[in-house]
């Protein structure tokens, strides 16, 4: 997931208990599950809005050596004339197609990222509000981009998961 850390969020049935990172919500997690065994956890993942299970488990001692670079080698299939075309390029093939990839990052960001947090609220709301009074409706709401539509139509709705799904949509 890049360099970001994770950021999650815990319900407890309609109640938001913990928000940030996955120690964050890890401990707060086995404090709510220590508390009441019985509690109806669920984390979600704040980027995609889907729900996600937690590795409980002690994080393994840090190993020896060199830390890894963070350059992931993976093949690609292109036509001769593409790979004409990129090793002409200044830096070789490699640096051509980081550059172009780039390129296109920065072009199409704001309607990618626009695209994200609605797909992270819209997971969201099925995991958290699929039975809701009005959540198709709602769900339109969400897809045109009506955040005054859509906090009107989810207002009968618990007020932790009304909060979640604004803040995902903002992209807060």
């Amino acid at each position: 997931m890049d360099d970001e850390i994770r950021r999650l969020v815990l319900f407890d049935g309609p109640d938001r208990i913990a928000k940030g990172s996955e120690a964050v919500v890890s401990a707060a997690f086995q404090t709510a599950l220590s508390a009441s065994p019985q509690a109806a956890l669920r984390v979600f993942d704040l980027q995609t809005g889907r729900a996600v299970d937690l590795d409980l488990r002690p994080a393994p001692p840090p190993r020896r050596g060199r830390p890894r670079l963070g350059v992931a080698a993976r093949e690609v299939t292109l036509l001769p004339r593409h790979w004409d075309w990129l090793a002409a390029q200044p830096g070789g093939a490699s640096a051509a197609l980081r550059r172009l990839v780039e390129q296109a990052r920065k072009t199409g960001a704001d309607d990618d990222a626009r695209r994200r947090r609605t797909d992270a609220a819209y997971g969201f709301m099925v995991e958290m509000a699929g039975d809701a009074p009005d959540f198709e409706e709602a769900s339109r709401a969400l897809f045109a981009a009506d955040r005054d539509r859509l906090t009107a139509l989810i207002t009968p709705w618990p007020t932790d998961i009304q909060a979640q799904i604004l803040e995902l949509f903002d992209g807060e």
